[in-house]
């Protein structure tokens, strides 16, 4: 590769971003081997601040620090909520936290991708036959 003048590391940060928790998984560039992970539940102690902003950023601190470590120096980032059937499709509050923080640890940000699970038509909703009344 002549005309190549960036030797930077790629890998992927996988961002699960729930109601509940946030979950930092980074992998190398095929997805295939954990470099490392973290998760809101690791850094706080209650149980309610596991998916706040504050706990993700942490968690992603933690999770880039371990993969500057191994020699990264660019990310790609997917985002996913639970989505799926009955899960809520937009992503909790930590998704947005957890990324500034990779990007303040000094990694490189590439692709920002929503890879939330979107079904083509699936199991029957919850809720019976005329829906959940209020």
């Amino acid at each position: 590769m002549a005309g190549r003048t960036d030797n930077a590391r790629w890998g992927i940060a996988h961002i699960f971003a729930s109601y509940n928790n946030t979950i930092i998984h980074i992998t190398d560039i095929t997805g295939t081997e954990t470099i490392s992970k973290a998760s809101g539940g690791m850094v706080v102690k209650v149980d309610r601040m596991e998916s706040s902003p504050t706990a993700a950023m942490m968690a992603a601190k933690k999770a880039a620090e371990a993969a500057i470590e191994k020699g990264l120096t660019g990310i790609n980032v997917k985002i996913k909520a639970p989505g799926g059937h009955n899960g809520p499709n937009n992503p909790g509050p930590g998704a947005q936290a957890a990324v500034r923080a990779l990007s303040r640890m000094g990694l490189k940000i590439g692709i920002i991708e929503d890879v939330t699970p979107i079904p083509h038509d699936s199991c029957r909703k919850k809720g019976g036959k005329r829906g959940r009344r209020v």
